[in-house]
This record gives structure tokens, C-alpha cells and sequence, in this order.
């Protein structure tokens, strides 16, 4: 059994760019309830097939599986809701990796910051770019922006404001 323990923030300027490698990222969900999502994901030639328990705080059980690259491609044709398309950047900060999600398509315009760590009491340095930080938010997770991009979101706040 593995266990992902993830914080994420929202990003607020540019200065991450330097020294990240970046990846390109598709991804939709072929189930999302409260307590399981089923994930295909695609970069590059690799693909997966990720099963994630419901959260548990920042904590929550997670299982990845390699696929095939053309099954997993099938897979996401069979996703009821939007791909998500993203590009992962990777980058090192006082010794943890961090990962900046840069957004496209309906989603376009959103950026957020995750670290993955061993534990979820375990310190970290913040690096200068982050903000407000969206762990507990779950507009801010990927199974649901397939469901309510964040396109829909600042037209909804432009609507009601």
C-alpha cells in the first residue's frame, strides 16, 4: 500500500522558471467519488493507470500502475469528464522537490504548487513564490478541475460580482 502526503499552494509570480524541467501532462479521471479516483495519466511515452483513496487531511492512499502508452490513450477516450492538460515542472528548493503545475485549456490561467513529503508533520522552507496555500480546497484537485475547470470559475465570479 503506498501513501501520497501532499500540500499544495497557489503560485504567485515567475520565479520558479529558473532551473525547472518541464514535462508535458494529460490526464482524465475514468471514476471520482468522494472515496476513491481512478487517473490515466500520459507524459511523454509513459502512461499510467493511479487509484487514490479518499484524503485523509494531506494524506490519502495511493497505487500506480505502468500502462501501455496505446491502452492508456484508449483509457482516456473513455473518461467521462475533461482531460486535464498540464505542464509539470520540476524543481528542487532547501532540498525538496517541488512540483508547478502550470495549467492549459479550460484550466488555463491556473498555476499551483505540490510537495510530496514523508510525512505530514515534516517542516519545510516555503519557497518566495508561493501563496495561499490550497491543500484542503478540493476545487484545487485535478479530478475535479476535469469536472469545473477554472474557466468556469472567473466566469462565475465576474457574473456574481
Amino acid at each position: 500500500m503506498g501513501t501520497e502526503i501532499e500540500r499544495k499552494f497557489l503560485v504567485t509570480d515567475e520565479r520558479w522558471r529558473e532551473g525547472a524541467e518541464a514535462a508535458e501532462y494529460r490526464q482524465g479521471y475514468l471514476a471520482s467519488a468522494a472515496h476513491c479516483t481512478v487517473r490515466v495519466r500520459v507524459a511523454g511515452e509513459e502512461a499510467w493507470l493511479t487509484i487514490k483513496g479518499a484524503p485523509q487531511g494531506i494524506s490519502r492512499q495511493e497505487f500506480e500502475y505502468p500502462l501501455p502508452r496505446a491502452e492508456a490513450e484508449q483509457l482516456l477516450r473513455l473518461c467521462p469528464d475533461g482531460i486535464v492538460s498540464k505542464t509539470r515542472h520540476r524543481l528542487m528548493h532547501a532540498g525538496h522537490c517541488w512540483e508547478v503545475d502550470e495549467f492549459h485549456g479550460d484550466n488555463a490561467g491556473l498555476v499551483i504548487a505540490e510537495i510530496e513529503l514523508p510525512h505530514a508533520d515534516e517542516a519545510f522552507e516555503k519557497p518566495p513564490w508561493l501563496g495561499e496555500e490550497v491543500s484542503a480546497d478540493g476545487r484545487y484537485a485535478n479530478a475535479a478541475l476535469s469536472r469545473h475547470p477554472y474557466r468556469l470559475w472567473r466566469k462565475t465570479n465576474v457574473e456574481s460580482g
